[in-house]
């Protein structure tokens, strides 16, 4: 049904990394979303107000619950698609996120409150008459929040949406919900237990547990998680592809929403080299990730030395030496200062954010390796960096 409204209405949908086609289809999904909760809650309130089924009738509030989730949804896609302004240079991209936050916040509020009622019912049972129109209407029920969670699912990963992702995951617990409530029926009827209070504690629960997980989804790209490693090949791929390029570090990736993102990074190129034709390398290289990954780019260049026979020996000492205290270390913006008295082997170093040693220590240890190896009269300057990505 998705795809058909979108040959309807969505034009160019085909390409739908473009922050138009990609608005459509979030408010597409939005508006759907909304008239098959209200559908669905109509349906179950129906229901369990004829056989007085706690677990029914709090999964219909469930469901229109959810319609407002898909307002909010809705609603998210609008303001993040507008455009950037004095206040707001990078857009309003992140409002999708919030959206998304908010719809996890729904998740819970109504798995605590199905909790609490059920658990009312477990002290107080009561006899449930599962009728055959009350079996129907939940097992259509069914159906419908699979057919939710799979184009929620599908067009959130196509479009990079945290939101509808949450959607998804919200649907899929309605849908489990509504199955132990179906089972709970089933047994009922034919058995005479009375399972509802027991089906709706375990369901609430269920519930909670995923919009603990949509919040988290929702709330790391709000904090500044780590960009996907993925990504960070393709941006190392693309850069070092260039010639001029002699290595990369302190790459960061700016994330304002999806489709809104802006990577800085330092390119080591040769201090020997031309300065105009490396200016206009790197110029090519920033207008390349913006017309390929879909970013801006800003790059600061770092001359190193690459053709002295006597730094690239000290360089080299001074990497197995990192080597020697953790592999996982590395080094970037290595330069020699001579003196008469000593040399002063100044780097970065980059350590893992939970890595055994402390900065200090880790300094402390540079320096006693190197000095021990390659004598007391080098001297190392070390500034201790973190890793801008995944480790």
């Amino acid at each position: 049904m998705i795809e058909c409204l979108a040959k309807l209405l969505i034009k160019g949908r085909e390409n739908k990394e473009e922050p138009r086609v990609r608005k459509a289809y979030g408010i597409l999904c939005g508006g759907v979303g909304i008239f098959l909760n209200v559908c669905l809650f109509f349906g179950k309130f129906l229901a369990g107000t004829l056989t007085g089924a706690i677990s029914i009738t709090a999964d219909a509030f469930n469901n229109l619950s959810d319609a407002g989730s898909s307002v909010v949804t809705l609603l998210g896609f609008q303001l993040a698609g507008a455009k950037p302004d004095s206040g707001h240079p990078f857009g309003h991209g992140r409002i999708e996120y919030v959206s998304g936050l908010i719809v996890s916040g729904a998740i819970l509020l109504m798995a605590v409150e199905l909790i609490k009622s059920s658990a009312e019912k477990i002290w107080t049972p009561a006899p449930v008459e599962y009728g055959t129109m009350a079996l129907v209407i939940l097992a259509v029920s069914i159906l419908v929040k699979l057919y939710m969670f799979y184009y929620n699912r599908r067009i959130g990963g196509q479009i990079d949406s945290a939101a509808m992702r949450a959607t998804a995951m919200d649907s899929l617990s309605d849908c489990m919900a509504t199955l132990a409530v179906l089972a709970a029926s089933l047994i009922g009827k034919y058995t005479g237990l009375y399972l509802d209070g027991c089906c709706g504690v375990l369901v609430g629960a269920f519930i909670f547990y995923s919009g603990i997980r949509a919040a988290k989804e929702t709330l790391d790209p709000l904090l500044g998680q780590a960009p996907d490693e993925a990504f960070v090949h393709q941006i190392e791929d693309l850069v070092m592809a260039h010639p001029q390029v002699r290595g990369l570090h302190d790459l960061i990736v700016h994330d304002y929403g999806p489709g809104r993102r802006m990577i800085s990074l330092h390119a080591e190129i040769p201090a020997d080299g031309d300065l105009l034709t490396l200016h206009d390398a790197i110029d090519n290289i920033e207008n390349q990730l913006r017309r390929e990954l879909h970013c801006d780019a800003v790059i600061h260049m770092d001359p190193v030395v690459t053709e002295d026979a006597h730094i690239n020996f000290l360089r080299e000492a001074v990497a197995e030496t990192l080597l020697e205290i953790d592999p996982h270390i590395s080094m970037h913006d290595f330069r020699v200062v001579s003196g008469p008295t000593h040399t002063n082997l100044i780097f970065d170093i980059v350590v893992p954010f939970r890595f055994r040693m402390t900065d200090e220590e880790v300094v402390a240890a540079v320096q006693e390796l190197v000095a021990g190896k390659l004598g007391e009269q080098h001297f190392c300057v070390v500034q201790v960096d973190k890793a801008y990505r995944k480790e």
